[in-house]
């Protein structure tokens, strides 16, 4: 049987995978690599550092003993979306790429809003300038490091670079370049309007690509290395958030996807392309061709719950190691003794500013109500309950728009744990259902991948044989009751701290 590599390029690490034409996954391996953080607010990875735990990983799945690296016929990645990985007339990386949770740019978008016009830019590109979108990424450089700027002869994305280093063409596509803001969604073609009223030169922008389309060959010398086929084909693939939509299945409308990794993401598939008028949902270009898909993002998802992890789990880390469980699980069954709604103890999860639906790079993480009865296992709850939250207000977003949701599925972190499925069930005030595979986005991008190389006569027709619903989870009448209670009291903490987040940016300011 034919077998196919997905490889997804996140913010921790690369997850790979290799599944067969009939969607079964044979082999899965994890490599990670570090996240520079040089100032607060600043998010940097190095390239050389992404494409060494590539091929770490690759080594890894093709030495499984189910896998026949000659029956694999097709290879796409999935990516960290946004992040700017600037390149010279060589194909040198010049600097360390800027990512999509790097918050620097609030001057750029200002920059940005006043040469373009915000509604302007709604119509010409379908979004609007955020600080971790791309194009303000390249005014800060410009304005910033112009020796750099002057280096630059090619912007690529995450993945992008990674396919150039496998086929030496320098390339994107377009569910990617939908999150410059250079590109227009709609027309689906780089917007020569946006690149002249911010004086950038054409030119750095690469071809732009259909998800499915092969881009090349493998370089000869890699598959020699790697042991793979000569003609192995690498498929442009996809960025993370289509990719994980094409991995769960969601390529018909009335489907959502619910996902918590590092950031955390509500995604609805549609056959059109529509804008919010308030510019707090994201428009962009799908992995299936001619398709697209609204998006509220939050920036600090299954990253706040690292965090927390990091900073106040010990314990749970030792104890996890010793009995052979993740720190996560130990976690969850502490939160799970604690109440819904955690008897009062509210979390808001700005860690690093937040996108959807407040576009606010100054907002910051907060514990609101806490009092001497409330212990560690209530602050883990709050957690799990502020991230989910934030996730509904992403739905409720796209319920205003119009688009209804008949199936909400979710994966990442909030999929893995019964109790954080049954905490979005009752928050979302919907069932939740899982799919077989917990690798979204590397599972999509093996999709694509067999797209490409013709394994599958488009994207519906591999997700229909690939994908299967696995779980189902109600939400519970008394705990939702408990939970919309506390939804407009979480909603309302922003609103009250939204002047004092900006006062704590300006003392941050003046201390460097």
């Amino acid at each position: 049987m034919k077998q196919l590599i997905g490889l997804d390029l996140g913010t921790t690490g690369v997850k790979s995978l290799i599944m067969d034409s009939g969607g079964e996954v044979l082999a899965t391996h994890t490599e990670e690599y570090p996240l520079y953080q040089p100032r607060q607010g600043w998010s940097e990875q190095d390239p050389a550092e992404w494409w060494e735990a590539v091929l770490r990983a690759l080594r890894k799945i093709l030495a499984e003993d189910d896998v026949i690296p000659d029956s694999i016929e097709g290879l796409a990645l999935s990516g960290q979306m946004h992040g700017s990985v600037f390149l010279d007339g060589e194909g040198e990386v010049i600097r360390k790429p800027i990512l999509w949770n790097d918050t620097r740019t609030t001057e750029q978008c200002r920059e940005i809003k006043d040469r373009v016009g915000e509604e302007r830019l709604l119509e010409l590109v379908g979004n609007p300038a955020l600080e971790g979108f791309t194009a303000p990424k390249v005014l800060w450089l410009r304005e910033n490091e112009p020796k750099n700027y002057e280096k630059l002869e090619t912007l690529l994305l995450p993945k992008d670079y990674i396919v150039y280093r496998l086929t030496g063409r320098q390339v994107t596509e377009k569910s990617d370049a939908a999150g410059t803001i250079l590109y227009d969604v709609s027309r689906q073609e780089w917007s020569d309007a946006v690149t002249s009223e911010l004086d950038l030169d054409r030119q750095i922008l690469p071809e732009v690509l259909d998800s499915v389309d092969a881009v090349a060959e493998i370089k000869p010398v890699l598959a020699d290395e790697l042991g793979l086929p000569s003609d192995l084909k690498v498929v442009a693939g996809g960025a993370d958030n289509a990719c994980s939509a094409v991995g769960n299945g969601i390529t018909e409308e009335g489907l959502f996807l619910a996902s918590i990794g590092s950031s955390g993401v509500v995604l609805a598939h549609s056959d059109r392309m529509e804008v919010d008028s308030g510019a707090r949902v994201h428009s962009f270009n799908h992995s299936v061709p001619e398709r697209w898909y609204l998006m509220g993002v939050m920036l600090s998802a299954g990253l706040s719950y690292r965090w927390f992890r990091d900073t106040f789990s010990d314990l749970e880390q030792k104890t996890g190691g010793l009995v052979g469980k993740d720190p996560y699980e130990l976690l969850n069954a502490e939160a799970a003794q604690v109440p819904p709604g955690s008897d009062g103890l509210v979390f808001l999860p700005y860690l690093n500013g937040e996108r959807t639906p407040h576009k606010n790079a100054n907002a910051r993480g907060t514990f609101f109500g806490f009092s001497g009865t409330h212990d560690k296992r209530h602050f883990v709850r709050s957690v799990l309950e502020g991230i989910t939250f934030g996730l509904r207000d992403s739905l409720e977003l796209i319920r205003d728009m119009g688009v209804e949701p008949e199936q909400i599925r979710v994966t990442g972190g909030g999929g893995k744990s019964e109790l954080w499925r049954g905490i979005q069930a009752d928050i979302f005030g919907q069932e939740v259902v899982t799919t077989a595979v917990d690798e979204g986005p590397a599972y999509g991008a093996a999709l694509l991948a067999g797209t490409g190389a013709g394994i599958f006569d488009s994207v519906e027709e591999g997700v229909e044989r690939c994908v299967k619903v696995t779980s189902s989870q109600q939400p519970s009448p008394e705990n939702q009751k408990v939970y919309e209670d506390l939804y407009p009291i979480y909603r309302s903490l922003y609103k009250s701290l939204e002047e004092d987040y900006e006062k704590l940016a300006e003392f941050r300011d003046k201390r460097g």
